[in-house]
Formats: structure tokens, sequence, C-alpha cells
């Protein structure tokens, strides 16, 4: 694996910029929900000397990584094996109860993407595992060879995007039992047409993605995760999303417009109590990365960033905002 404190965060400084204000100058407390390889934690622990930054990771091998890279930081740090919508129980086994700022950076890491035993990479054979934690749920090979035609069929079209799921689901279940990566991308590679293979990238890459996250539940958990960050987050506070496909942000945007948006009917001359707006977008839309960041760090080349600031208590916090305890 390469020397994690080479990995360059995508987005770094348009992160720190948007979490900074609700950090300064006092005891902050922030969640990194995917610590990783922890590039954002260590950048927010060095800019913000009084933070103390929660970092969860569903992958054991990551928080090994980001426990031995942020090892400066331990008096400031909490390193939990846990997924991203697990934090309410997190935050409660730790004695939080809110959050100045939180960070998602989603998807699949350098970390996973670098092993090749783990099986993401539809370029290097390998089995067919894609676990985010390797030592529990179930595989790829138990997706493929477990599922029925129209389950996969559904998983790839949904997940995947792809034009072409029931096909590649039928030739799945007529070439079962699968048991590595390359099976995989020959059958994706038979059942798509020519001319599609020519355009659009490598024709296993929905594939991949929607085992990928069938597999790790990614899109459920996401689901769960941003209100239960937003609902920890004080006036003032900030959360700020990375997303890399269509089908993340497409949540990551529903969950947000809903807190952005007013509540009182048309027509009405005031607003109503209670019923104006709980977040401010400090965004316009979905930002992406510039040309620069982009040819410096081709991940950054299919990222979304979104970020919001509470300015109205949750519902159901009351019109209290309490100071965290980390």
């Amino acid at each position: 694996m390469a020397d994690p404190s080479q990995h360059v965060p995508v987005l770094l400084h348009r992160c720190l910029e948007l979490l900074g204000p609700a950090l300064a100058d006092r005891p902050a407390v922030v969640l990194d929900a995917t610590v990783g390889l922890g590039g954002h934690a260590a950048a927010l622990l060095e800019a913000h000397p009084a933070l103390t930054l929660i970092g969860l990771d569903r992958d054991p091998q990551a928080i090994r990584v980001a426990t031995e890279r942020l090892h400066a930081y331990s008096g400031r740090l909490h390193l939990v094996h846990a997924v991203y919508d697990e934090l309410a129980d997190v935050l409660a086994s730790l004695g939080v109860q809110r959050l100045d700022g939180v960070l998602f950076d989603l998807g699949v890491s350098s970390l996973q993407l670098d092993a090749v035993e783990r099986g993401f990479s539809y370029a290097r054979d390998a089995e067919l595992d894609m676990r985010m934690d390797s030592s529990a749920g179930p595989t790829a090979a138990d997706v493929l060879n477990g599922y029925s035609h129209a389950d996969l069929t559904r998983v790839l079209r949904e997940y995947g995007e792809e034009r072409f799921a029931s096909r590649i689901a039928a030739a799945v279940v007529a070439q079962r039992p699968l048991d590595t990566t390359a099976q995989l991308v020959e059958i994706v590679y038979q059942s798509v047409p020519a001319a599609t293979r020519r355009h659009g990238g490598h024709p296993a890459k929905r594939t991949f993605q929607a085992l990928r996250i069938e597999v790790n539940r990614e899109l459920i958990a996401l689901r769960a995760a941003i209100p239960a960050a937003l609902d920890v987050l004080p006036v003032g506070g900030r959360l700020v999303v990375l997303s890399y496909h269509s089908l993340e942000d497409r949540i990551v945007k529903r969950a947000l417009v809903e807190l952005t948006t007013s509540r009182t009917p048309a027509g009405l001359p005031v607003e109503l109590p209670d019923h104006g707006p709980q977040l401010r977008t400090l965004t316009r839309g979905a930002e992406r990365a510039d040309v620069a960041e982009t040819e410096a760090n081709p991940r950054a080349a299919s990222v979304r960033l979104r970020a919001v600031q509470r300015i109205a208590p949750a519902a159901e916090h009351g019109s209290g905002s309490p100071e965290p305890t980390p």
C-alpha cells in the first residue's frame, strides 16, 4: 500500500474552507463519517488546535491506518469501527450530544481499490469479495451466485444504471458459480453489444459499482445517515458531503432540499412559526473539482460537493442548541 501521508484527499481546501467557520476559536467537535486514510481528518486537526475529531469507518484496515497516521493527535481523536448510519449510537456511547461539523467522503476508498485481493477493481483478477468490512456480511460472489435473475437485474439496473442489466443477469445465472472478478468481467463483456463497448469507459464499470453498493448497503446506509447527522447539528453547525456518482448525490440533494425550503404555504405574507427553512445552502448546486485538481488527483473527476449550515434548530430539539460535549 502507498504511504497514506502521500494520499491527496479530494477537495481538501474547499472542505476546510466550508467547515472552518463552525470550528474556529473554540473547542469544536467534528465527525468525519468516512475517515479512510485520514487525509481530511489530519488537515482539520492541524488547522484547528482546539478541535476534537470523531472518525468512523466500516473498514477495520482503514481504522488501523488512520490510527497510525493520526497518532500525534490521539488526545483529540476518537476512531470507531462503524458504518456511518450508526453515528447516533457512536455519539451516544461517547457522550456527544451535538456536532459542530460533519464530513462525508463517500464511495470506495483508495485503500480498498489498491488492495487487489479485495475484488473492487475490474482491471485486476481477484476473488469476488467487495466488502468494505471483510469480517462481515455477504460477498459479491454470494450475491452473484445466490440471487435470482430478477433480483440481479434489479441490482444492476438500480445501482449501476446498467442498460443491459437483464442480459448480464441472465448470463451470470447461466454460468454460475462465479468465483473471480475476471469471470464476471468476461460475462459482462460478452453480454454488452460491441458498439456499446467502444464508448463510455470499461463495460464492467457499472456492474462492479452496482455489486459494491449492494454488498455494502451503501445507499441504504446513506439514506439513514444524512438525516441523523443533520439532527445533531446545532445552529451554526455545518455539513459537507462529497459524492462520486449520481445515486449518492441524488439522496444527499433530496435530504438537504427538504430542510432548505420553507414550509409556509405560498401566498402568505409572513413566515409561519417553525415553518421556515432549517438549513442554508453554502454551495450553488453541486460543486465540481476544477481542471487543475482533476489532473493532479483523478479521483476528483467525478466528485460532487454539497454543503449546508443549520440556521434553525431541528424540530425535535426545540429552541435550544447546547454546546457539543466531547
